[in-house]
């Protein structure tokens, strides 16, 4: 078996034993093949590579001004690829086991204020027409849920469709949860519903693909594309007075967990909600909120800018 078929026999594993997304699939794509590419140059490749030679690669890497978090990413997807190889009899050593990672400190998370998130809805509230009906929708479903965006643009009719004003999401690794919504949430469903039907695609085969999605597209999913999304919300903010650069689906999710927090939620119950499998995991938003607790004492304490 020669590298490429053992990748792509290692996505079809991961594919099918451990449920992983396409989003997923395609990330440990791209690592894999830049291990291929690197290990290629210094004349080898993935399955007879030894520990030495990756090692190079890692600092090579690093060298060149790869991230840290980066690196220790194109590691992980290594390991998992070597304990595939394992257990499927392919080679019997995994050079990257005893492989450290580069260092690197765990950064704080974008956030928005709640004066800022207001900001964006009052803007999205500008459009009564149907794309901006969608787009307050969407929304007021990430912002009530804290959803991941591939969650968000895959929803179906069928999950918003619960008589008990929850969501039913599908999140990582097919694990499912329950997800409240808020009242200005579910009236946003309610009016987009309503609208829906005249953003269905014209082509018949276009159209099948997306019926069942809540916000379709003529894309080869069906639904709307994280990007597309993304640079919705990029327009948004342009028309709310906000920088596009600190505004994604992703900032919006750490603002759900962190205003939630900040408003006396307890941590297990917004682990829950987010979906995170380990509780460290939500633990970054505390840290979040004790760094703006500093940030609020040095700049408006009357006394954090005189010396004793």
């Amino acid at each position: 078996m020669n590298t490429a078929r053992a990748i792509d026999a290692f996505l079809e594993m991961m594919q099918a034993e451990r449920a992983a997304s396409e989003n997923t699939l395609q990330a440990y794509r791209r690592d894999l093949d830049g291990w291929t590419d690197a290990l290629r140059a210094k004349g080898t490749d993935l399955l007879s590579a030894k520990t030495g030679q990756l090692e190079y690669v890692l600092g090579q890497w690093a060298a060149q001004g790869l991230a840290p978090s980066t690196g220790a990413r194109k590691l992980s997807s290594a390991k998992q690829f070597y304990k595939f190889l394992q257990m499927d009899d392919l080679r019997k050593d995994n050079p990257v086991q005893n492989l450290r990672g580069p260092k690197q400190g765990r950064p704080l998370p974008k956030i928005l204020s709640e004066g800022d998130v207001d900001r964006l809805f009052q803007a999205a509230q500008q459009d009564s027409e149907p794309k901006g009906q969608r787009l307050l929708c969407m929304l007021e479903i990430l912002y009530a849920g804290g959803l991941r965006v591939s969650e968000l643009v895959s929803l179906t009719v069928r999950a918003v469709q619960r008589r008990d004003g929850c969501l039913l999401i599908k999140g990582k690794g097919g694990k499912e949860r329950i997800v409240p919504l808020t009242p200005p949430a579910i009236d946003a469903i309610k009016t987009w519903l309503k609208a829906r039907e005249a953003t269905l695609p014209t082509a018949i085969e276009a159209r099948d693909r997306a019926s069942n999605y809540l916000f379709p597209s003529t894309s080869k999913s069906g639904h709307m594309t994280r990007e597309r999304f993304a640079q919705m919300l990029k327009e948004l903010a342009i028309q709310a007075g906000l920088q596009p650069s600190k505004i994604s689906p992703h900032v919006l999710r750490h603002a759900f967990a962190t205003h939630l927090l900040a408003n006396g939620a307890d941590l297990r119950s917004v682990q829950t909600l987010l979906g995170h499998a380990d509780i460290s995991t939500t633990q970054i938003y505390t840290h979040v909120l004790d760094e703006r607790m500093k940030a609020l004492v040095f700049d408006m304490h009357p006394l954090a800018d005189k010396t004793h």
